[in-house]
């Protein structure tokens, strides 16, 4: 049993390029969310590309095995293939993170920069890094994690869907046994800039439900954001009861 709110706004941006949906398929459900880069045109197109792919194969495909490996190549194969058949949308890109609950088992992955918090016990207990320039000078030593949030070259990233792959360029987790609590946060970049993993945790400790945790997270994004050209900024918040 589980709960979960979603949300996503357009920000102080012309469109949204964000994109987030979810299907529950049985005792199966499979959350998914999707930034498009603005900079290389029609993101908004690329985002919903590729969690549209994502979300049709788990209508239809039932393997757990290698499912997000599948969804990921899926999602991949369809920018590409809407790039060449619309000249227009030929550098078109998306970030992409995924989250699937099963058989009291959950497993995620991600590429780009949006990112999956795992909290258990009132803290962090999982976060994905980002395929970012940021990410890699903070592996390098050269800054410290809190500093990505702020840094110049924080919307360069180093792996997207939509540029053709040399190597496996997503990340995914090993399966993870359900525990009761357990809760995940998945949310584009506008939306972790603006709010802190301490406030993360603080607002979960004193929500009420999934929907009054987004609720507090939001009004700090907005609070934190005003006046800034805010990005879009989506999330999904998920909760095993």
């Amino acid at each position: 049993m589980y709960t979960y709110a979603m949300r996503s706004r357009q920000g102080d941006r012309e469109y949204n390029e964000d994109f987030i949906q979810m299907r529950e398929c049985g005792n199966r459900v499979l959350f998914a969310l999707a930034d498009g880069l603005g900079g290389c045109g029609h993101g908004e197109i690329a985002s919903r590309t590729a969690v549209s792919s994502v979300i049709s194969r788990f209508s239809w495909e039932n393997g757990r095995e290698g499912f997000l490996e599948r969804a990921f190549q899926g999602a991949q194969d369809a920018v590409l293939l809407k790039q060449k058949l619309n000249p227009e949308t030929k550098r078109m890109s998306t970030t992409l993170v995924l989250l699937r609950l099963e058989s009291g088992k959950a497993q995620w992955g991600h590429i780009g920069d949006a990112r999956l918090y795992l909290f258990r016990n009132g803290h962090v207990e999982k976060q994905t890094k980002d395929h970012s320039v940021p990410q890699m000078l903070v592996q390098m030593g050269e800054i410290r994690p809190e500093e990505i949030r702020h840094h110049p070259d924080r919307s360069r990233l180093l792996r997207v869907i939509g540029h053709p792959w040399e190597e496996i360029p997503y990340e995914i987790s090993d399966e993870q046994e359900l525990q009761k609590g357990d809760t995940w946060l998945l949310c584009s970049d506008g939306f972790w800039e603006y709010i802190t993993e301490d406030e993360m945790c603080l607002t979960l400790q004193n929500a009420s439900d999934m929907s009054n945790w987004l609720l507090q997270m939001e009004e700090l994004v907005k609070m934190h954001g005003a006046g800034q050209d805010m990005d879009n900024y989506s999330a999904i918040c998920v909760q095993v009861k």
